[in-house]
């Protein structure tokens, strides 16, 4: 199989009316990536070296898109939709070509399996001309029927031009489809429009290859495989068992999840063995998670890095740049940007920490701001080792703390701090003895004064 070079056709031409969106249909995100870059994940991961993305509704969309999840891929457009046999022959170009193996494949199919791929393309190295990818379900109304005969595949049946008997077949068109590069050309060639709507359709080429003696199979995949999405509950319900498969792989690779479906990973969450993750947690694009932290409820994560041992949350917010160190904590209601929070260190509640560097050991208060930005440009705050910053400080960048400064609670710090300097930047404290009670009976006369009035 290594050694057969592959092209993997992806149709994504469609409107996607039903989704009512001005986004392209399949740029609709499962697990934070386009539906179509689950696609291309799945072919490349069944070994295909090439692919060709078949494209038309906001085609320079879809080409701008493209060159993030698939910057190999070679775009072709669709001009007119003329069914799915004349979209594959609008990337006649790459077919021709020369490849061993062609997969054709839905840009809005995005829970394929790259195993359900390597089945089909199996079947192609042992000789089959065509290939298509079945499964099968208790309630087939509406799809087309796979009708085989002595174990190869004859005819793909709509289901409007089934007999009685062939309706009652369970074993169904899932759409996707492999063809021996040799013969794809000659057999879509040949498939005409004498259809009720004029159209070319891809799933012709079977009767045509059986009636030529090629031979043409099927393959048995699970009904997840053929999930088109169509509309918006049709993507969430692609996203719900996108999290369970992930959630499962995540369990069964040492991670706990103490309420799994509560938990939210994006198609690029990294996470190690011994991480417990507590309820209502969301990962974002871009995380990575070391061995034995703790994430504890309610914390929102995307592009962070958090090493081994860490703990972080409840209700923790670490954004784009936030990399904790090993057992470095970050607790409740604390929200850190681009900052690195070195081994051991500690912002433990109500504190935000942007564009900073925390270092080993230090502690960081309740309540504590680096003030980052001016309007205009953000600015750097440099928190020494051992530092110990007092609640309700604020750290006005660009500015320092040295190793083991301390900082006096209730400061705005507008200078940078030496190593071991104790520095306080908040006014001093008068006290006027019954003053207090004066302004109460002040305050309480004018308040009956306003009454009356």
């Amino acid at each position: 199989m290594s050694q057969r070079s592959c092209l993997s056709i992806i149709l994504a031409a469609g409107e996607g009316t039903r989704m009512k969106s001005a986004v392209p249909k399949v740029l609709h995100t499962i697990a934070g990536l386009p539906m179509v870059a689950h696609v291309v994940k799945a072919a490349e991961a069944a070994g295909s070296g090439e692919l060709a993305l078949v494209i038309g509704h906001g085609a320079d969309e879809m080409r701008k898109a493209a060159l993030k999840f698939a910057p190999k891929a070679e775009a072709f457009v669709q001009e007119k939709r003329l069914g799915t046999a004349h979209a594959v022959l609008a990337a006649r170009a790459a077919i021709s070509k020369g490849y061993d193996d062609i997969l054709v494949m839905f840009g809005d199919t995005p829970l394929i399996d790259p195993e359900a791929l390597a089945a089909a393309r199996l079947k192609l190295a042992e000789g089959a001309a065509v290939v298509v990818v079945g499964f099968r379900t208790e309630n087939p109304s509406g799809y087309g029927r796979l009708i085989e005969k002595a174990g190869k595949l004859v005819a793909i049946r709509e289901e409007k031009d089934c007999s009685d008997e062939e309706k009652k077949i369970t074993f169904c068109n899932s759409g996707l489809m492999a063809v021996a590069g040799r013969h794809a050309l000659k057999l879509l060639d040949q498939v005409g429009s004498k259809n009720a709507k004029g159209e070319y359709y891809l799933t012709d080429i079977v009767e045509i290859a059986a009636a030529q003696g090629l031979d043409v199979v099927a393959t048995e995949a699970s009904f997840e495989n053929a999930l088109g999405i169509n509309n918006r509950a049709e993507l969430a319900q692609a996203e719900g068992i996108w999290q369970q498969r992930r959630r499962r792989e995540a369990m069964l690779s040492g991670v706990t999840l103490i309420a799994p479906e509560t938990v939210f990973f994006s198609h690029d969450t990294e996470i190690g063995a011994d991480t417990v993750v507590e309820p209502n947690v969301w990962f974002g694009p871009g995380v990575k998670i070391a061995t034995g932290a703790k994430i504890h409820a309610f914390s929102h994560i995307e592009g962070a890095t958090i090493a081994s041992n860490c703990d972080v949350g409840p209700f923790a917010r670490l954004r784009p740049g936030a990399d904790l160190r090993t057992k470095a904590k970050v607790g409740n209601f604390c929200e850190v940007k681009q900052a690195i929070v070195e081994e051991g260190a500690k912002v433990n509640h109500l504190t935000y920490i942007g564009d900073a560097r925390i270092g080993a050991g230090a502690n960081i208060g309740a309540g504590t701001i680096t003030c980052n930005y001016d309007g205009y440009s953000k600015f750097f705050t440099d928190i020494g080792e051992g530092a110990f910053i007092g609640s309700n400080s604020s750290l006005v960048a660009p500015v320092s703390i040295g190793k083991g400064g301390y900082i006096a609670s209730g400061s705005v710090i507008t200078e940078s701090v030496p190593d071991d300097a104790l520095a306080f930047g908040r006014a001093r404290q008068r006290t006027l003895p019954g003053k207090g009670k004066e302004l109460r009976e002040r305050f309480s006369q004018a308040a009956a004064a306003r009454k009356k009035g």
